[in-house]
């Protein structure tokens, strides 16, 4: 074999190489496949002591795009407060609640101790009291 033949070979095996379903393809090109079709993971983990089973975890991942979602029927996303606009009014008025609750139990407990001071000073000085004194 010349090296003439030999370079003419070594063209055409590079021309005839094997092309995979990611030769050429950009990570962009990737993304848009798994989001347009979708993809799920799935798999088992467990811990096991002499055959008794101690932890059991299942794990389910879905990757898809939000259209391809909602094909699906999962639509989780737009119940969910925290993701929407009006989550911080709500967590900003949660807040307020809050202040003002603890400030209404705050008045509540002032108010039952000033009634307990009340009835004992009231009960201190009762007729009955000044009475069993003056016998004494």
């Amino acid at each position: 074999m010349t090296s003439s033949t030999f370079a003419g070979s070594l063209k055409n095996q590079s021309n005839n190489s094997l092309k995979t379903a990611t030769q050429g393809s950009s990570l962009a090109d990737i993304l848009e496949r798994v989001l347009d079709k979708g993809i799920v993971i799935a798999g088992d983990i467990s811990v096991s002591i002499a055959s008794t089973e101690l932890i059991n975890i299942r794990i389910r991942l879905l990757i898809a795009s939000v259209d391809k979602a909602r094909e699906m029927g999962i639509n989780w996303w737009e119940g969910d407060p925290y993701l929407h606009s009006q989550s911080q009014a709500l967590l900003a008025e949660n807040r307020e609640l809050s202040l003002r609750l603890q400030t209404l139990e705050t008045e509540l407990e002032t108010l039952k101790s000033l009634s307990q001071l009340s009835a004992i000073e009231s009960h201190d000085t009762s007729p009955n009291d000044e009475a069993h004194s003056s016998d004494a």
